[in-house]
């Protein structure tokens, strides 16, 4: 495909995007709905409150927003805080006022000061937290939240659980059972099933599918056979009520004089703008027009929803990373991909309110569990154990303190073990706060020496020297006078290489030779050697022994190392809408039509707590000396079909029949795309098995599936690139 264009924004972005943003709003909403549904019924509010939340966050704040593809609205983050809100204020006994009344009141209060943090700049603040403590607390989070959502599920009325703790809510759980309604606990029980068996489908088209819908459309139904209206208990559907007439202003301050009120401003202000700025920085990472978020302007816009949802009776909101993420993989280009999803949620709330009522509050549990365990998978554990185990140890300590006592102390907890690590393995207590660096510079060359640690607590002095590096030059960074670089630092350093060479210019990274790893994860901590032998030795694991000897028996040059070369993949479909961390066990060999690379690269799917990790084995073939229009090739699919209006055109050829049903095929240039497919390449294409082909600037890329390939598959692919190339060098010589 050709390089990509930024696309517009405003309105000149709405007239031209605005078919791929309304469908990608579509499928959010079809995602935010019944999650909203659930997480405003979790946090103590009205369920219908969650959909106003949403409501705002896409239609008023993507007007503002500093940012192009999150999308806002209430978030599972924030459960244990609102209900700890509703709860404790309302405990309070004001006269004429209730708990959800008064947490609104601390929601619009949190929001102002979110909106001055904003115009102060705080937003680079987030860089301040360790990702292992975030980690943890979203963590213990996941688990608050299924310690309460499972005995929802199973039928038990959420009165009987007010006050309790966390610890208690665990013990109960052998008794619900024991006392579970077998019809809810029905409806519940299928929900689960749907929610994690639609991940385990291998079909493209239906993992594109929300769960969380399919979860509805089943779940209705059961509930109105199961005749759930007219039976007892009454707590087994969602109740939204008169919607329209129940918007008013419903935010009090009358506990602004207690230190209850403070203590749930702090925690909204700390939860939701951390949260909200980690996700719109891991979102940024996806994009894939390389597009940076303004931090400072988004949290502004998200404080302006903040205010006018809890002035309304809403919920705070933040920049949600799984409704964010989905954006990203439905097509989403601008910010009004985000106004479609609040404008959907319009529609429904005005039309489809007798529906929504039927939803049985089993299933909405259903989803909140799904998300508690998204946060606190044991995935999530080692996830954390292979960055490093002082990682695991302050992601561990971080969910225990948070669990035992509050967020912002399990979170103090995570950064003091932190700061203990760091000390311990060397960091100068100087250096804790403080950049320390010497940079010299020539007209084509920045050379930057880094002194004594490079750690989260002073990672906002080096973005800062990031950021006055200008684009298009070769930087050096020495850590040969560093003695230890955190994990923190390491992906930031892994953004900026990725960020700078797509830009144009070239970074290298010397000085650590004399480093020792914590673990073998390629952003795992480090710390210096510098004084004591160090040992090197690559051990080749058992795929990389089976590869080496595939490549002397094909002659093929084999490197095991892990590299990151961002720009070899610049461009290309594969790379939209995902992240290719780094690639690994790269074979290279040279025939008569060009070179041949293969490799194994780790794609990074999502952002977050709803981040995947795929390890595809793909070939590109470059160095050809034919002309070749960019264009893309996949197997045709349900899902290809439904979403060409918005993907690109499908080419057909209508004397290839069995060619134009088996693949999709797209390109910007329609009439160079027919040329090149001749009668010999469709003919060839056809006689073989499925294969997907991407050509961006003359550069082929293919992979048989999204998944490893083995030596005899690698073998194919090899073959099939250098028979296609063969034919369009024939082609070429037949034309001269």
């Amino acid at each position: 495909m050709k390089t990509l264009q930024i696309p517009k924004d405003g309105l000149a972005g709405l007239k031209e995007n605005w078919r791929v943003d309304a469908v990608s709003g579509f499928l959010v909403f079809l995602l935010a709905l019944p999650l909203s549904l659930g997480i405003a019924k979790a946090s103590g509010f009205p369920a219908a409150m969650g959909v106003l939340t949403a409501m705002v966050g896409g239609m008023f704040v993507s007007l503002f927003a500093g940012s192009a593809l999150t999308i806002k609205g209430p978030a599972a983050g924030l459960i244990t805080i609102c209900a700890g809100a509703v709860t404790e204020l309302g405990a309070l006994n004001i006269e004429g006022y209730t708990g959800v009344q008064l947490a609104c009141g601390a929601i619009v209060v949190m929001a102002g000061i979110q909106i001055i943090f904003g115009f102060l700049k705080f937003g680079s603040l987030s860089d301040f937290f360790p990702p292992s403590a975030v980690h943890g607390m979203l963590a213990a989070i996941g688990l608050i939240i299924f310690s309460k959502q499972i005995h929802v599920l199973l039928g038990i009325d959420p009165a009987t659980l007010k006050g309790l703790e966390p610890i208690e809510l665990y013990e109960m759980i052998p008794h619900s059972f024991m006392n579970a309604d077998p019809r809810v606990a029905a409806v519940g029980i299928v929900s689960l099933i749907i929610i994690f068996g639609m991940p385990l489908i291998k079909s493209k088209f239906v993992k594109k599918i929300p769960a969380p819908m399919v979860v509805l459309v089943v779940t209705i139904p059961m509930a109105l056979i199961m005749d759930f209206r007219h039976t007892e208990p009454a707590f087994d559907l969602v109740s939204i009520g008169n919607f329209w007439e129940n918007i008013k202003f419903n935010a009090s301050f009358a506990a602004i004089g207690t230190g209850v009120f403070w203590k749930y401003v702090i925690m909204f202000l700390f939860i939701n703008s951390l949260e909200s700025l980690l996700t719109v920085k891991a979102v940024d990472g996806l994009d894939p027009f390389k597009r940076e978020s303004n931090s400072n302007k988004d949290l502004t816009a998200l404080g302006a929803g903040n205010a006018l949802s809890g002035l309304l009776g809403g919920l705070p909101m933040i920049s949600e990373v799984a409704r964010s993420s989905a954006n990203v993989n439905f097509g989403g280009r601008t910010r009004w991909a985000n106004f479609f999803h609040g404008l959907f949620l319009l529609i429904a709330m005005l039309l489809f309110i007798p529906v929504i009522e039927m939803i049985p509050n089993a299933a909405l549990a259903a989803l909140l569990i799904a998300v508690g365990y998204r946060l606190a998978s044991p995935k999530e554990f080692f996830k954390t154990y292979k960055i490093g185990v002082e990682q695991l140890a302050i992601f561990v300590i971080t969910i225990a303190v948070t669990i035992s006592t509050d967020l912002l102390l399990g979170v103090g907890a995570g950064i003091l073990a932190k700061f203990i690590f760091h000390i311990i393995n060397g960091a100068p207590i100087r250096s804790l706060f403080k950049a320390r660096y010497e940079m010299s510079q020539t007209e084509s060359e920045y050379y930057i020496s880094v002194k004594d640690s490079a750690i989260f607590s002073n990672l906002i002095g080096f973005k800062n020297l990031f950021k006055k590096i200008l684009p298009g030059k070769k930087v050096t960074l020495n850590f040969a006078e560093a003695r230890i670089v955190d994990h923190s630092f390491m992906e930031q350093l892994h953004h900026f290489e990725e960020e700078y060479q797509h830009n144009g210019g070239s970074v290298s990274v010397i000085g650590f030779e004399q480093f020792e790893p914590l673990s073998s994860h390629p952003l795992a901590a480090r710390k210096s050697t510098s004084g004591s032998q160090s040992k090197f030795e690559i051990k080749l694991s058992p795929r990389q022994i089976e590869l080496r000897k595939f490549s002397d028996a094909n002659e093929f040059a084999f490197y095991p190392q892990r590299i990151r070369n961002f720009i070899k993949y610049k461009d290309f479909p594969i790379q939209r809408g995902n992240k290719i961390l780094f690639e690994e066990n790269i074979l290279t060999k040279y025939d008569e039509a060009g070179k041949i690379e293969v490799a194994d690269i780790f794609l990074q799917e999502g952002a977050l707590q709803d981040k995947t990790e795929t390890k595809i084995t793909i070939l590109q073939f470059s160095e050809t000396d034919q002309l070749i229009p960019d264009f893309a090739l996949e197997p045709e699919s349900l899902w290809s079909k439904l979403m060409e209006g918005v993907a690109g055109k499908d080419i057909d050829f209508a004397g290839h029949p069995i060619f134009s049903k088996k693949y999709y095929l797209r390109g910007e240039n329609e009439l160079a795309v027919r040329a090149f497919f001749t009668e010999s390449v469709i003919q060839f294409l056809e006689n073989r098995e499925e294969m997907h082909i991407e050509c961006h600037r003359n550069r082929l890329v293919f992979y048989k599936k999204r998944d490893l390939l083995e030596p005899s598959e690698i073998n194919y692919v090899a073959k099939f690139a250098t028979e296609l190339v063969s034919i369009i060098h024939q082609k070429e010589v037949q034309a001269v």
